[in-house]
């Protein structure tokens, strides 16, 4: 909010209206007080909105919950960053209020519950201070049996007077989050949210109003990396994949297993990650580009069966959703230490290919490059993306579904003769025969994790291995 481009001077006492080109907004409280969903209110609103908007947020690891925080950054221009130093802190606690004030812009605005924050002299001069008892008067709007729970509703209505944001789209996303649930709970979020916004807050603090975006006209949509990476898949054609739940990955899993069944797919839990890239393996024999994910741990646990899809030559994706490690390590935070495995983490020698997104929008289309790359080449293909990308929100131009979207179905029309492993071919690849396909010379091949000759019959001939070595390696 730096960037203030005008200002109208308070008249009657009401709060003065500054105009702005961006605005990056912390909020900060605890994993259970639902601050994820303050932020996806907001950032969803800017996509919708025709706005730029990136997001960042940390989650606590352990399952009682714990400190959180969602920062959003909203722009008419470009924005390239979550944002650096915030211009407003939404603190719910003495701990959000202490541990991020240092985050905040000098003479930047800390909006905090009352009920739970005294604030620190010291820092008075420094931020503009507004308290206001949050947790009593969520009570206050929605009835004493809710407690301060939809607390972080009344604080978005707040936000929302305060940024004099659209009070429709917003209604209109608080239904889309809570219908499917009893109506009292949309009952309450409306009143908690229009609570929060009709509360007063005189002339203790301007209000700011986005000036019109540099990209109004265009369609986009808004999703976070996970979302883009899973639609990706979808589009590009696949229609069955396998996992085991882990966090960061269990987000592209949750959303194959509801949609696939949309388009003739399914998505299968599996019991271990073994058993999931084995009939990800088993699928793509079959004729069918499947999917696999998973974190580091599950990725260890993948590479040997990798390895077969390496040397039969099928293709597979993988997707690897970075954290901490090693082991359990720390399954919530920013890591990017993953690229070893997925370069090189199998026996042998086993090559793969390798893609990471730069950002969400990266993440549709690096899933469509991937899908066609593996069915092409007939390699395993991994995707290494990370915590931060799975979770961020951003918005982008709406893809050209008629363009990118593709039937990848099995081509099951007869064939002269077919070698699967053929050493004549300058590239190391040509088109993969499934099987059923009836092959009009008579001769079938097999599939093996063996060494083969060019049909796929085991064999130990040391030339042969190194042939078939060279082979696989002229590919990448």
């Amino acid at each position: 909010m730096s960037d203030t481009i005008q200002a109208a001077s308070s008249t009657g006492g009401t709060p003065k209206t500054s105009k702005i080109s961006e605005a990056v907004i912390r909020i900060a409280g605890n994993s259970q007080d639902g601050i994820q969903a303050i932020g996806g209110f907001l950032a969803r609103l800017a996509g919708r909105s025709e706005q730029e908007v990136m997001t960042f947020m940390t989650i606590p690891s352990t399952i009682s919950g714990g400190p959180s925080i969602f920062q959003v950054r909203i722009g008419s221009g470009e924005v390239l960053s979550a944002g650096d130093d915030a211009d407003v802190l939404l603190a719910f606690y003495q701990h959000s209020y202490e541990g991020h004030i240092s985050s905040v812009k000098k003479g930047g605005i800390v909006l905090y519950d009352s009920d739970h924050v005294e604030p620190k002299a010291e820092w008075k001069e420094a931020y503009h201070h507004v308290g206001i008892p949050v947790s009593s008067l969520t009570v206050e709007a929605i009835g004493g049996t809710a407690k301060d729970k939809g607390k972080n509703i009344y604080a978005l209505g707040l936000i929302a007077r305060m940024f004099d944001l659209n009070v429709q789209k917003l209604e209109k996303l608080i239904h889309e989050r809570f219908g499917g649930k009893d109506e009292s709970i949309v009952k309450n979020a409306l009143a908690a949210f229009h609570a929060g916004y009709g509360y007063s807050m005189g002339d203790i603090i301007e209000t700011f109003r986005f000036v019109d975006s540099q990209k109004k006209d265009r369609s986009q949509v808004v999703m976070n990396g996970n979302e883009a990476m899973a639609y990706g898949l979808i589009a590009a054609g696949v229609r069955f994949g396998a996992g085991y739940p882990i966090t960061p990955w269990s987000d592209i899993m949750e959303i194959l297993r509801r949609e696939l069944p949309k388009y003739g797919g399914s998505f299968i839990q599996c019991e271990d990650e073994i058993a999931s890239i084995s009939m990800a393996i088993g699928a793509g024999y079959a004729g069918r580009v499947a999917v696999t994910g998973s974190s580091g741990p599950g990725v260890s646990l993948k590479s040997e069966a990798a390895g077969w899809a390496g040397m039969a030559e099928v293709p597979l994706i993988v997707i690897d959703i970075q954290r901490g490690g090693p082991s359990t390590g720390m399954p919530t935070s920013v890591e990017q230490s993953d690229l070893y495995i997925a370069c090189y983490g199998s026996h042998g020698d086993s090559p793969r290919v390798v893609l990471a997104p730069a950002n969400v929008e990266d993440c549709f289309y690096t899933a469509i490059e991937a899908v066609n790359i593996a069915r092409k080449y007939n390699v395993p293909v991994y995707i290494l993306s990370d915590q931060a990308i799975a979770t961020r929100i951003e918005a982008f131009p709406e893809p050209d579904l008629q363009k990118v979207c593709q039937d990848i179905s099995p081509d099951l029309a007869p064939v002269a003769d077919y070698k699967p492993y053929d050493l004549s071919l300058p590239d190391g690849f040509g088109k993969r025969v499934v099987p059923g396909t009836r092959i009009l010379s008579g001769k079938y091949p097999i599939a093996t994790g063996l060494e083969h000759d060019e049909m796929g019959h085991p064999t130990g001939s040391p030339k042969l291995h190194m042939q078939m070595t060279a082979k696989r390696r002229k590919k990448l």
